[in-house]
């Protein structure tokens, strides 16, 4: 099946094996055991040295971000693996672009040689099993979306049943000891899931009902559950209002199955979309209630009665420029009327109007024309120490040449992009059509080379266009422009803002804090 590899100590190599869940029941040839022995076997036969082994074990073959297999990329970036062998070419991946991408485009551009075992794939050499690997990869991602229809089937009976098909139930259930996908009342956080809904039931908002839980250091349902936070904020670990808001509304605590809120975007993305009221699927009387009817209906009576539509937007000069120094986050804007009745804008901490009584952070109030007088008188003191008269005309005329430039470059690049994308499209419905018998292999052959040809020379266009779109231009000359063009405004124009500054900061002191995108202009004043 290969050629005798003559220079094995050449090659550092990466053992790769992926076992997906829809693989477990195709018989003990997919196990990952049999898989490692497989690899074994040939690289102790051909006497190769193995750098490391990477398993990712239930992952889609559809999902390029598992976990070792982005390790064993990291490890070719940093050349220390440049050959990959699989059992076959379904371990490495069942979608065919990126199959096909990381076989035809990244393996050769990192000198890796790729080996597949079972399908006789050796990069290394010159092999008719090379030349049909687009269709193989083809039908390996035709398989996996047949078998996400099938689960996605499977799933979607299991709830129009009842049975709950999640990962961790609603806060206040657990998973059955024993009976698969049903669920059973959680004794130990029950009673405070029968407070909350208590609390509401006696007239507590649901802020209110969170700054009662924050305060008292009650655990969220995601501590309890032990979740990862893999960006934890200011907000990890405290209750809000839309959490308790969801609970009071969630039939689950009734004993009815509410599953399907949101389906995923297709079998190659982790994206998710949230579906209508009217598409989820809703199974009464599958478990024990935790809430009486009664009750629910009276404090999801009260949760919409407080319901209300936002009705007015504010505009402002500093819109989305604006955050709380100590949080982060950004600040809200609230109108408040003043002792003649007039409105007046203010700035406040989000996090602190969300979680008031818990320390998190301080109000921050201060009005938005205070800061926005601060700002401007800022801006203004930066133009004019960065502009003078006789400067004005030649420096306009550089900005409209470069920007002549840019606009060029971008328009060029965006062509070039297109027909890259149109040759891609080409190509797969290439490898379609012969697939299905429609095209000649001497044509397809004639007609890949040649489309493939063509798209490597646009690629190698689009790098050198983008080199030159990134030639260095010296902030100095980049703020001077930018400033220039803004003169006329008297200093508050939002477009200069924005071109200007990346972000203002208010302290606790009320201390306005302006971070410039171009870091001379901080050192005026």
């Amino acid at each position: 099946m290969y050629q005798e590899i003559s220079n094995p100590m050449d090659y550092h190599v990466a053992l790769y094996i992926r076992l997906s869940k829809e693989d477990e029941s195709e018989g003990p040839s997919q196990s990952v055991t049999n898989q490692k022995s497989l690899l074994d076997e040939f690289v102790q036969k051909h006497r190769l040295q193995v750098y490391d082994t990477y398993i990712d074990d239930g992952w889609s073959g559809t999902n390029f971000d598992r976990p070792d297999f982005q390790r064993m990329i990291g490890d070719i970036e940093a050349k220390k693996v440049n050959m990959v062998i699989t059992k076959d070419l379904s371990r490495l991946g069942r979608d065919y672009i990126m199959t096909g991408h990381y076989m035809e485009r990244y393996f050769p551009e990192h000198r890796v040689r790729y080996i597949s075992l079972l399908d006789g794939i050796d990069t290394g050499v010159e092999s008719s099993a090379n030349d049909i690997t687009p269709f193989r990869a083809i039908m390996n991602d035709m398989y996996a979306k047949d078998i996400s229809k099938k689960i996605k089937s499977v799933k979607r009976d299991k709830q129009r049943k009842g049975q709950f098909i999640g990962g961790k139930p609603v806060y206040g259930y657990k998973m059955h000891p024993t009976e698969k996908n049903k669920i059973v009342i959680d004794e130990e956080v029950a009673p405070m899931v029968r407070r909350i809904f208590g609390m509401a039931l006696d007239g507590m908002s649901c802020r209110q009902i969170a700054a009662q839980l924050n305060t008292e250091g009650v655990p969220t349902p995601a501590t309890y559950a032990g979740l990862p936070v893999p960006n934890p904020g200011p907000y990890t670990g405290l209750w809000s209002s839309e959490r308790i808001s969801d609970m009071l509304q969630n039939e689950t605590y009734i004993g009815n199955m509410v599953q399907g809120r949101s389906v995923k975007i297709s079998y190659k993305s982790k994206k998710c979309l949230h579906q209508e009221r009217k598409n989820w699927v809703v199974v009464e009387g599958t478990h024990e209630p935790l809430i009486d009817a009664e009750t629910f209906r009276k404090v999801r009576m009260l949760v919409n009665s407080r319901k209300h539509t936002r009705s007015r937007t504010y505009d402002f000069l500093l819109k989305g420029m604006i955050f709380c120094h100590e949080c982060g986050y950004p600040l809200a804007v609230l109108n408040r009327k003043n002792a003649a009745g007039e409105d007046v804008l203010y700035f406040v901490c989000r996090t602190y109007q969300r979680f008031t009584k818990a320390g998190v952070c301080t109000c921050h109030s201060i009005k938005e024309k205070t800061v926005t007088d601060v700002v401007i008188a800022k801006v203004r003191e930066v133009c004019e120490a960065y502009l003078h008269p006789a400067e004005l005309l030649p420096i306009a005329q550089r900005a409209v040449e470069q920007a002549q430039k840019e606009n060029a470059l971008e328009a060029e690049l965006q062509a070039v992009q297109s027909k890259i994308d149109s040759l891609t499209a080409n190509l797969d419905k290439v490898y379609m059509d012969r697939l299905s018998g429609l095209l000649p292999e001497t044509d397809f052959e004639r007609i890949y080379s040649r489309v493939k040809l063509e798209r490597s020379l646009l690629e190698e266009k689009k790098q050198e266009l983008e080199l030159r779109k990134k030639s260095p231009v010296p902030t100095e000359d980049r703020a001077k422009e930018l400033v220039q063009r803004f003169m006329d405004s008297a200093f508050a124009s939002r477009e200069l803002l924005v071109s200007l500054i990346d972000r203002i900061e208010l302290t606790e002191e009320k201390q306005v804090i302006i971070k410039f995108r171009f870091a001379e202009l901080d050192e005026v004043g």
